[in-house]
């Protein structure tokens, strides 16, 4: 078939920085490439254009989210592809370095790239003998590569090594080639902010310093010293990817009336309020964790709580709660109990005691101590004066060092109401959340902010 730009889409997932994609092979027939758990924007894509999906193709066994290549082969007969070194315990295609696979006319070919894992592939799409471009996953993103690190600190540096050998390889391919990465700004995995989602081998050659690194040893310096933290359930998905989600039909959240979300609240359930910061502010229950219904909502869901407790989530009245189940089971949470029926209206009007947070404007925070809950790339690029800094992920570790009476800040107030629900619940009282960022400090003072190296 002749190729054209617009038979392939990108889907991407702005909460967890990650891109899928849908390749149209002419015939009504499609491959998608590291589709997620949650199909729904593929669903529609692939409607649009009236296609099924014969082939569902994954570069790696995903830390960040779950795979969806197994609804695709139960639901449209999908035959997966994926690597032989990956052991996945259902049925696949395995492929090793160098296998191809007929696509119809354009042909899919396995490259080992191991780094990001061990049994990372690329997929390089030729039509006949020209490159055409190539699937590069984690091996391969704009600006960068993925992190080494998610099999252990302890491997990190070896898989440094093999990334600097596998981005080699890559930068053989000719300088027209597409790229075409599934990780993307926003993702933990390691991905540089900045807007673009695809790139060429020969942008990546004059752009990429990692491409550009003087050696091997100094690649792996520059690589292992730009990793920040990430997601405490990126140490469970792997091992499910392996073994293979559930295939799932279209979930709902039961409706709990009060008594049944105080019971349990009882029994030890999770309670989870996804409405807007503001709104948690003005009145919440008692315990529950603010994580606002917003496209990063499934990394601080899988970043702060257990997947092995009931979830019960309060709602607003005109919030999907359909977003909800899928950004929860896309990341591999599948206890969930419901959602309170009538939401807070319910609550209080059967008597439910509510706690507040004082939401400040960035002119009303005076000589109060602030908590900064940004990640450490954020904080030393600029800060308030004198704040504290513990990331969101680890505030629970650092609570002690947290200011008593604090102005708890992100960059827009999300994450700092979310913060501080965790300290509200933890005992901590007097708390405040500004109403949006340092930058908006600056502005309102005329201080500048504060950096560090």
């Amino acid at each position: 078939m002749a190729f054209a730009d617009d038979h392939l889409t990108p889907l991407v997932d702005e909460g967890l920085g990650n891109s899928s994609y849908l390749l149209d092979l002419g015939d009504g027939r499609a491959l998608a490439v590291d589709a997620s758990r949650d199909l729904r924007a593929l669903r529609r894509a692939a409607e649009r254009r009236g296609l099924t999906i014969a082939y569902a193709a994954d570069t790696h066994l995903h830390a960040d989210f779950l795979t969806g290549a197994l609804q695709l082969a139960a639901d449209d007969g999908a035959r997966v592809l994926a690597s032989a070194s990956g052991r996945r315990a259902f049925p696949h295609t395995p492929l090793a370095d160098g296998d191809e696979t007929d696509l119809g006319g354009l042909t899919l070919r396995a490259l080992a790239t191991p780094g990001h894992t061990d049994e990372h592939l690329s997929f390089l799409l030729l039509d006949g003998a020209r490159e055409l471009g190539v699937f590069t996953g984690g091996s391969l993103i704009v600006g960068s590569v993925a992190r080494t690190d998610l099999l252990g600190a302890g491997r990190a540096e070896e898989l440094a090594h093999a990334q600097y050998r596998s981005l080699k390889r890559l930068a053989e391919l000719p300088d027209a080639t597409a790229v075409w990465p599934t990780h993307g700004a926003g993702s933990f995995c390691s991905a540089p902010p900045g807007a673009d989602r695809t790139t060429t081998i020969g942008a990546q050659k004059r752009t990429n310093a990692l491409l550009v690194a003087s050696d091997e040893d100094d690649f792996v310096r520059e690589l292992l010293g730009s990793l920040g933290s990430y997601p405490a359930y990126f140490d469970r998905l792997g091992e499910i990817n392996r073994r293979g989600p559930t295939v799932i039909g279209s979930p709902t959240l039961a409706t709990l009336p009060v008594a049944e979300v105080r019971t349990l609240l009882g029994q030890g359930a999770q309670l989870i309020d996804v409405r807007p910061a503001a709104d948690f502010a003005d009145g919440h229950i008692p315990g529950a964790i603010s994580i606002p219904l917003r496209a990063q909502f499934a990394t601080w869901l899988g970043w702060l709580l257990p997947d092995d407790t009931p979830l019960v989530f309060v709602a607003g009245p005109e919030q999907n709660l359909a977003d909800i189940a899928w950004q929860a089971l896309k990341i591999g949470y599948e206890r969930l109990a419901g959602h309170l029926d009538g939401g807070m209206a319910a609550w209080t009007a059967e008597g439910g005691r509510q706690e507040s947070i004082e939401l400040v404007t960035a002119d009303r925070i005076a000589d109060r101590p602030v908590l900064d809950v940004r990640q450490t790339a954020e904080h030393t690029s600029g800060h308030i004066a004198g704040s504290v800094h513990i990331e969101l992920g680890r505030l629970m570790e650092f609570s002690d060092q947290a200011p008593r009476s604090a102005v708890v800040a992100c960059g827009h107030g999300e994450r700092a109401m979310t913060a501080a629900s965790l300290l509200q619940r933890a005992g901590h009282q007097d708390l405040a959340v500004l109403d949006g960022g340092p930058a908006d400090w600056s502005k309102a003072t005329g201080r500048p902010l504060e950096k560090t190296a």
